[in-house]
Formats: structure tokens, C-alpha cells, sequence
């Protein structure tokens, strides 16, 4: 049963001024646009094509046939609904829904939250001395983690210098796709789910994150957040987005330290802040994990994979004969091992655009795979494996790269095999 027009277009206001929703300008429109038509009566007649000029502004050559914006964006507007009200709106009288496959608004109201029969952890007045240090040493670990990051960035930085790497035919090669063109090109690095834990004063803020989680619905279900927070006896968790991992800033600084000049439309987003728009309009890099690529790319009409990114490993899904079928990866510690990086090269949304992802299952297998691509040497060596009898090499590709690394650097890289998908179904 709906509600109230004033006490829904209230919750409407109350989710728009949110901080799930501050930083989502595109959802933050949709959302009004779909409520405003669901409170005037008009949802049962909207259409994806009115939603793409009217809420996000397509023109009117949009065709949502080829073009799967609106899908991509309700889909982000579900996921951050459910954000919300898992966090910020747990209490609030009126929800908001977004049903798969639709695109009518929905609201219901619920009866208040007792706050003593919250399902949630417990807290507890103080910890006891051995997990008080546990806490201590976590946050010192952080503290010493981010001024490394700024210490070795800088040190990278001074001693291979700010000009550009000399181009080569093989580097050109490689990056035509980029630089060949004037369609603006954006490298968009990976949001390291971190959870941010303090008091009712806002003060003592602790952040925890585990590897294996990367989505707020997967982190309030997990037994390890949940002790956690109840071991700092705090009941809030909130999403931080304020994190980037070390070995992505030092790949970010080799692929600007090359591309800048010869790209001058080049911008740097986090994955999160990628919309669909961008999607189609640019030349998109990702540097991230599968699972947030995998969900950023939802949807597209993309080239068949032959090669798929795993937590442990890369998977060769058809191994030719002398082919192995996967990669495993082998990490003594977090700064020290070996892992298997993919690199992809598929068509954009509606192909007229490149999208190219680099992922593995540690940051350091991110930044030797940047390595290996920014390096002439190495761009040289890959040529060579991905050139066909014509002397070119395919549009569209999967590479698999073997990375060795210790405290952080990169000790060998090397070409295990590669793909072509330009003529995958």
C-alpha cells in the first residue's frame, strides 16, 4: 500500500542528501526523475528511450538497442538503494525499491526499528588488553602502509623523472588505440573496499578490509567485519572510498608518464565513478579485480573470453593442445610471490570505442603487467607474440603475464600466452 505523496517525497529529499547518494550525480537525477513520475502517476508508461533523453540526457539518435546506459544505470540505482538502507536508512519509515527488469519506482512504509531488537553485532563495553593491541597494530600497520605508498611514489617519480619515455614502433603499436585518435581516454583505477568503524562521536575512526569482500552487502554479512566491530564496540560501518592501493598509484604514474603527452584528453577516475556514459564515450583503461570489472562491464556485448581472472589464478577456459587450463598464483606474503595477470582488449559498449582491463589476483601483478606494457624492451618481446603473418597485431586481445615480486617490486616478468579475440563470436 503507497503512502503519502508528503511523507514519501520527504524520503525521496532525505535519500537524495545522503552520503551514499553525495557523490552520484547521474543516480541522484535518475532517482528524482523515476519518483517524480511515479508520484504523478506516470511510471507504467515510461520507456527505456524516455528515460535516456529525459533523465540522462541522451540525444535523440540514442538507441537503446545498442546502447545499454539506462540498464547499466538502473542497475547502479538498485545496488545503491539497498546501500542505503542497509546503512544510513535502516530506520527510516519509508522504502524505496527498484524491481529487476523495471522501471517503476516502488515505496512501502514499515513500522519503526526497536532499537534493542536490532539484529546486528553486540557491542561491548571494552575490549580486552590483547585485542585492544590486535586494534593498535591494525591501525598502525595502515598508518605506515600509507606513508610508504607516498614515500615510494615519490622515490619512483625522482629517479626515473617526470619527462616522457622515449616512443618506440612496438609502443606505438601497442597503444594506437589511445593515441591514434581524439576520443578522450580515461585510466580508472580500483575502489579497495575498506569499512571505516567509529565511535558516536565520529572520533577513532578504524578501517578493516578483507580481500575477499568488495560489495557493502557481502561485508555486513561477513563473520570477520562483525567481529571486528564488535570488538571496537562500535555500531557504526561505513563504506570509506578514501584508499588506493600502492602498487596502482605507481601503475598510474608509469601509464601517465607515458601517455600524457600524446594523449592530452586523459582523465583519472576511480572504478566506482566510471557511469555508462563514460563508458561509450571514451577510451576506458581499467586497473582492478575481475569481480569490479566484471561488474562495471555487465551487460556489454563483449568478444567471447577465453581467459578469465580467478582470486587464485588466471583460467584458460579452452586450452589448446601443450596449453595449460590455469595459472596458479603463489604468495608467501603480501608483499612477495607470484601471480598471473590478464590483460584484455574488447570493444566498447557500442564498439566504437576500446576497452582495455589489466587484472590479477595482487596490485603488484597489476603494476608488472603496466610494467611489461610501458617498458620498450618488453613492448617489444609482446609485439612479437601478438603479431599476425600481415605484421599487425589483433584490435582485440587477451595476454596472460607471469609476475615475481618482492617487497613490492616487480623481479621478472613474463609472456605466457595470448588470444585474439577480433573474430570471437
Amino acid at each position: 500500500m503507497l503512502v503519502a505523496d508528503e511523507k514519501a517525497r520527504a524520503q525521496i529529499d532525505r535519500i537524495l542528501e545522503s552520503e551514499t547518494f553525495r557523490f552520484s550525480e547521474v543516480l541522484r537525477h535518475l532517482l528524482w526523475f523515476l519518483a517524480d513520475k511515479a508520484f504523478s502517476g506516470e511510471s507504467d508508461q515510461l520507456k527505456e528511450y524516455t528515460i535516456g533523453l529525459d533523465a540522462l540526457g541522451k540525444p535523440t539518435t540514442y538507441d537503446p538497442r545498442q546502447d545499454a546506459s539506462v540498464r547499466l544505470q538502473a542497475g547502479r540505482l538498485r545496488q545503491k538503494l539497498t546501500e542505503y538502507y542497509l546503512n544510513e536508512g535502516k530506520s527510516d519509515p519509508v522504502v524505496f525499491e527498484l524491481p529487476k527488469g523495471h522501471f517503476k519506482l516502488t515505496w512501502k512504509t514499515r513500522a519503526p526499528i526497536d532499537p534493542s531488537h536490532q539484529v546486528g553485532p553486540a557491542i561491548v563495553p571494552s575490549a580486552t588488553a590483547p585485542h585492544r593491541l590486535a586494534v593498535i597494530l591494525l591501525c598502525c600497520a595502515l598508518l605506515i602502509t600509507s606513508a610508504w605508498s607516498v614515500y615510494s611514489t615519490v622515490r619512483l617519480w625522482q629517479a626515473r623523472g617526470t619527462s616522457s619515455r622515449q616512443w618506440t614502433p612496438e609502443l606505438e603499436q601497442l597503444w594506437r588505440p589511445f593515441i591514434a585518435t581524439n576520443r578522450p581516454m580515461i585510466i580508472s583505477l580500483a575502489d579497495p573496499f575498506f569499512v571505516s568503524l567509529a565511535g558516536k562521536d565520529g572520533r577513532n575512526a578504524f578501517y578493516f578490509r578483507d580481500r575477499s569482500i568488495e560489495r557493502w552487502e557481502e561485508a555486513i554479512r561477513s563473520p570477520q567485519f562483525a567481529a571486528v566491530q564488535k570488538l571496537l564496540g562500535s555500531p557504526q560501518m561505513r563504506v570509506d572510498e578514501d584508499f588506493a592501493l600502492r602498487g596502482d598509484i605507481m601503475s598510474l604514474f608509469l601509464l601517465t608518464r607515458l601517455l600524457a603527452g600524446p594523449q592530452p584528453n586523459l582523465s583519472v577516475f576511480r572504478l566506482s565513478a566510471v557511469s555508462a556514459d563514460d563508458l561509450s564515450n571514451n577510451n576506458i583503461l581499467f586497473i582492478g579485480s575481475q569481480r569490479g570489472l566484471s561488474s562495471k562491464l555487465l551487460g556489454l556485448p563483449l568478444p567471447r573470453a577465453e581467459l578469465i581472472a580467478e582470486a587464485d589464478g588466471i583460467r584458460n577456459l579452452h586450452p589448446r593442445q601443450g596449453e595449460r587450463s590455469f595459472f596458479p598464483n603463489e604468495v608467501s606474503t603480501s608483499t612477495e610471490g607470484e601471480v598471473f595477470a590478464l590483460v584484455s582488449m574488447v570493444p566498447g559498449p557500442i564498439g566504437n570505442n576500446v576497452v582495455e582491463s589489466i587484472t590479477s589476483g595482487r596490485t603488484w601483478g597489476n603494476m608488472g603487467a603496466v610494467q611489461f606494457l610501458t617498458d620498450p624492451a618488453f613492448a617489444r618481446i609482446l609485439v612479437k607474440k601478438l603479431q599476425t603473418p600481415s605484421g599487425s597485431i589483433p584490435r582485440y586481445y587477451q595476454i596472460v603475464l607471469k609476475v615475481r615480486y618482492r617487497n613490492g617490486v616487480s623481479t621478472e616478468i613474463s609472456y605466457m600466452m595470448h588470444r585474439d579475440l577480433s573474430s570471437s563470436p
